[in-house]
């Protein structure tokens, strides 16, 4: 009878060699309960600044004047840029309070997780969604014809305040919040720990007399 060999894939009884670490885990961490609430929070927080957002909007974007004869309704400017600096004046409000968001999410919690990252996205949309709404609530009358017969003929008054570009405007925030903490995290984040080293250990040197 011959001995049985030793299978490639494990060392030889040598004291030398460290007992084999423990086998792996699944992948990742499983998500807590303290991360879900993380992200519950970012996503409200995120809520209570599209109010802010939506007055920024609404005191910083230009107006469209419009004008009426007494039969309709006209721009007063029919050159005039006013309706696209509403929109670009929304998504570059976006992209600031995203980012903002990034950043402070990530100063208070720098070991992410996904739940932190659906709550960026979820709240960035919810928020630019509600600032939308709060900016157009508050703004002029939506009734153009209605408005142009209280303030009569001849008389400029300010058009609706409205998102001609209202679903590229809506991702705005959430992809700078994504991209902003994305980068923090690559660049500022906790590393993984070096993989403990499996094997042998060295021999002192001996010295010959």
């Amino acid at each position: 009878m011959t001995a049985p060999l030793t299978p490639p894939h494990q060392p030889p009884h040598d004291p030398d060699w460290p007992p084999p670490p423990p086998p792996l885990g699944p992948a990742g961490d499983p998500i807590t309960a303290a991360e879900v609430l993380w992200g519950v929070v970012v996503t409200a927080a995120s809520a209570v600044a599209a109010v802010l957002l939506g007055l920024l909007w609404l005191w910083l974007a230009p107006r469209v004047l419009l004008i009426s004869d007494g039969k309709g309704v006209y721009l007063r400017d029919s050159e005039g840029e006013s309706a696209i600096g509403a929109d670009g004046t929304f998504v570059l409000l976006a992209l600031a309070f995203g980012a903002v968001a990034a950043l402070v999410v990530f100063l208070l919690r720098r070991e992410g997780g996904v739940p932190l990252v659906l709550g960026l996205a979820l709240g960035g949309v919810l928020g630019s969604l509600l600032a939308w709404g709060v900016g157009t609530y508050f703004g002029p009358a939506r009734d153009v014809v209605a408005h142009a017969k209280a303030v009569g003929p001849n008389v400029v008054f300010e058009a609706p305040l409205e998102l001609d570009m209202a679903a590229a405007a809506m991702l705005a925030w959430p992809l700078a919040a994504m991209i902003v903490h994305l980068a923090l995290t690559a660049l500022f984040g906790p590393r993984d720990p070096e993989p403990e080293y499996w094997g042998p250990h060295p021999q002192p040197e001996q010295k010959s007399l």
